[in-house]
């Protein structure tokens, strides 16, 4: 090994070492900009290394070169652009554009590739021909997926599972479809068209895959698929035979994966019945307007101010309800508020809140509320019993008791304890049931008040309240 590329393989040790470091990092708030930070610095040594390494082989050529430079231009200015452009509330479909975005370039790669040695496909390694057809797969699977998961959460695919008439029946044609085709190209028996097929059946069931999943398992549908978008990477990385690569996707979809089935857990529900779809009603459950069958408790914006003043400790439970009204700084300015009168508050915070995993927690970030207030599912349930007043917002499906009782929807699922505070304040807009379709038993508990508003709204009176009592 020349002295070359030995520096080489030790700048991509060094940046699989930032990769690492920075996944670390991101464990906690206070260090997840100093993680994120790490890791584009790795990912930006090891493009360059790597542009250095293909000029000292002499295979880049005049057309490569603006390619690249091009790509990096045109790349830079769209993640800049869109940074600073998108609402917290539409990160989870940028999240899931990215997923797309991952999964395509992945399986582009190896198309291309294989296209590259079309004259030579059965000479190859077999190391190169299985990853080659995996990252196919999976590339195409997250490509589509991801696209059908945006549009859901966009609003532009309904939100709703969409079950496909013989859509099972699909599926297994196209899975053995696909073991067909790989097994044909792997034995040397068939060369792009093989892999052209199976590109062409992993993308249909992407499509197939995503529509059934409603919109309650949206949160675990964009970790899954990160996950897939890291094993595409890595299948890539596997086939340009690019250490780094394999490292960072390595990485995505292990992380991933573990946030898949944290996610999955905190639903008390499978990876494999989350895949095969038909939960949920999605974003256009019916509104059961207020006096219906379900006996509530209403109050004032008046009253609910002064428990809240009057309170020792308050916690915040926000939900989806609180990022579609884009109420985070309205929350965040309560809370402090509340703080400055001397109420010990906090913010109870479930794993599948919202949209993507880590909604709430952005949401709050970008408002700047304190990181040391943030609580989630296991550290805030043993404070609700202390708790004077809990105050809901938006959250429907995540505080619903009824999940401690077998034979409905949300059985088995692990919930905020707010029915055990000693009062409850719920904000919302109607009575409407959440993604899973049912009632929610909280609002009918004698301790339990309902403020109907919207969460922008809502807030912004009971901080006037609030302001006014306390003058």
């Amino acid at each position: 090994m020349s002295g070359f590329d030995t520096t080489t393989h030790l700048i991509y040790l060094a940046c699989a070492t930032c990769f690492v470091l920075g996944l670390h990092f991101m464990n906690a708030p206070a260090t997840a900009r100093r993680g994120n930070q790490l890791s584009a610095a790795g990912m930006a040594g090891a493009v360059l290394t790597t542009v250095v390494v293909l000029a000292e082989r002499h295979v880049i050529t005049a057309f490569a070169v603006v390619a690249l430079v091009a790509g990096t231009v045109v790349g830079t200015v769209v993640g800049v652009v869109t940074a600073r452009r998108v609402q917290m509330t539409a990160m989870p479909q940028l999240v899931s554009l990215f997923n797309a975005v991952g999964g395509g370039a992945a399986a582009l790669i190896a198309l291309t590739d294989a296209f590259e040695h079309r004259a030579s496909l059965a000479t190859l390694p077999t190391e190169t021909t299985v990853t080659t057809v995996l990252d196919l797969i999976i590339g195409g699977v997250t490509f589509s997926g991801s696209l059908i998961a945006s549009g859901k959460l966009a609003g532009i695919v309904p939100g709703r599972p969409i079950i496909v008439r013989g859509g099972r029946l699909i599926d297994l044609l196209l899975l053995l479809g696909t073991v067909v085709l790989g097994g044909l190209f792997l034995t040397g028996h068939a060369g792009m068209l093989a892999l052209s097929g199976i590109l062409l059946f992993a993308l249909v069931f992407g499509v197939l895959m995503t529509l059934p999943i409603g919109g309650a398992d949206m949160p675990i549908v964009i970790s899954l698929l990160n996950a897939f978008t890291g094993t595409a990477v890595a299948m890539a990385g596997f086939v340009l035979e690019s250490t780094p690569l394999i490292i960072a996707g390595a990485l995505v979809g292990a992380a991933g994966a573990i946030l898949t089935k944290l996610m999955a857990d905190a639903m008390n529900r499978s990876v494999g019945a989350i895949i095969a779809g038909g939960y949920g009603t999605g974003d256009e459950a019916v509104a059961i307007p207020v006096g219906g069958a379900t006996s509530v408790r209403e109050i004032t914006v008046d009253d609910a101010a002064i428990q809240l003043a009057y309170a020792s400790k308050v916690v915040i439970v926000p939900g989806y309800g609180l990022a579609a009204a884009q109420a985070q700084h309205e929350v965040v300015a309560l809370a402090q508020a509340l703080s400055d009168s001397g109420v010990d508050v906090s913010y109870g915070i479930h794993p599948v809140a919202g949209r993507m995993p880590g909604h709430m927690n952005v949401l709050l970030a970008e408002a700047n509320a304190p990181y040391t207030e943030l609580k989630d599912l296991d550290e805030i349930n043993p404070e609700f019993s202390r708790t004077d007043v809990v105050l809901v917002v938006g959250a429907n499906d995540v505080t619903n008791p009824a999940a401690r009782r077998p034979g409905n929807a949300v059985s088995g699922m692990p919930i905020l304890d707010v029915d055990k505070a000693k009062s409850v304040i719920v904000i919302k807009r109607s009575l409407g049931h959440g993604y899973a379709g049912i009632d929610n038993e909280l609002y009918a508990e004698p301790q339990t008040a309902m403020l109907f508003a919207d969460a922008k709204a809502g807030l912004g009176k009971l901080l006037e309240g609030l302001r006014a009592y306390a003058a």
